[in-house]
């Protein structure tokens, strides 16, 4: 029996002519955003869900030697902050060094936290970009796996108008549950209110990661908008005083039970003063450097760094031991004692 092509081919010979070639019909996408098909994945997470959260961990990404993810401290890592009272978790961010990550590494650590971990605490997934192109790529991915909500930035280096920015976030909310996080500090670019009113209209809008500060937080909440402080050293007046919802924290990789107290408990200034010198230690140097080096220390991670990220200095971990005592180690995760740790200790990778 003569094959379909060439049933078609002897055919169109006979008639005289050369056969056309069709693109079969199964082939063809409609949609470009075809993950978002599916009402499964869109309606997983209510927005409301997202909103009522106060205490969400921006996560450590720990290493292997080789360089690759070292799943095994990150589990553990993310079940300390489940036992802990930790409500969400961002995989990837700027503290989970997302910016030193392939996208492939990036979406399966994200499907990976879903997978262990989104029965017990929300998952969030930094799928931010400056390019809207792939922002919209990754957020479908991210989606996709399972993530509850996403995390947006604003596009960063290469900057863009107001009207930019508008039209970045209108081409990512569709998707999902999403934060915009505005830290001008790092993308050289403020998010202005008027941009994050505008992205509030849209019914997947969950809130705004502020850095500004307190005005602009007292501003957004006057308005009915959700603000998480992405500002540790502010988030307790933030939430007290200027009507913040919560904190996403790094401090809390280290002392998940201290934050939720400082978030859950009611205003408490001798709290908030207790964990201001480990908080300022934290950001001597730009975050993750601070928390990389005290996991470490805690023996939570290997010490093993992916650059251009290097360790803290001696003095800065002799002083970090200081910091543990004095806040008391059973505060903190992990189990063995806090160490100083010798230069030689720690790994660099470059290739990764």
């Amino acid at each position: 029996m003569a094959s379909a092509l060439g049933y078609c081919s002897l055919k169109a010979i006979h008639q005289g002519g050369i056969p056309k070639w069709r693109s079969p019909r199964a082939a063809v996408i409609p949609d470009s955003h075809l993950p978002m098909r599916s009402y499964e994945v869109k309606n997983r997470t209510n927005v409301d869900d997202i909103k009522a959260l106060r205490l969400i961990t921006a996560v450590k990404t720990p290493y292997l030697p080789d360089g690759r993810f070292d799943l095994v401290a990150y589990d553990a890592l993310v079940n300390m902050q489940i036992e802990d009272g930790v409500e969400g978790v961002i995989v990837g961010g700027t503290t989970g060094e997302g910016q030193l990550m392939s996208w492939d590494e990036h979406i399966m650590l994200i499907g990976h936290t879903v997978n262990c971990f989104g029965g017990s605490i929300k998952v969030i997934g930094n799928t931010g970009s400056n390019s809207t192109r792939e922002a919209i790529h990754a957020t479908e991915q991210g989606f996709a796996v399972g993530m509850h909500a996403a995390l947006h930035i604003n596009p960063y280096y290469g900057k863009t108008s107001l009207e930019g920015l508008i039209s970045h976030f209108e081409n990512v909310l569709p998707m999902g549950p999403t934060i915009i996080y505005n830290v001008p500090s790092r993308t050289g670019q403020d998010i202005p209110p008027a941009v994050i009113l505008n992205a509030s209209k849209s019914p997947n809008f969950a809130g705004v990661k502020e850095c500004v500060g307190h005005d602009r937080v007292e501003g957004y909440t006057s308005k009915g908008v959700v603000v998480w402080s992405g500002n540790d050293d502010e988030c307790h007046d933030s939430r007290w005083d200027y009507g913040g919802k919560g904190v996403i924290s790094v401090t809390s990789n280290l002392v998940p039970s201290l934050m939720r107290e400082l978030m859950f408990g009611g205003k408490n200034p001798s709290l908030n003063a207790k964990l201001l010198p480990l908080m300022k230690w934290l950001f001597h140097e730009p975050n993750p450097i601070g928390l990389n080096t005290a996991l470490a220390q805690l023996g939570v991670v290997r010490p093993i760094f992916r650059l251009p990220y290097v360790p803290l200095p001696l003095e800065k971990r002799i002083e970090f031991v200081n910091i543990v005592n004095e806040i008391g180690r059973e505060n903190f995760v992990g189990e063995t004692d806090v160490q100083v740790l010798d230069d030689d200790d720690f790994i660099l990778i470059g290739r990764y």
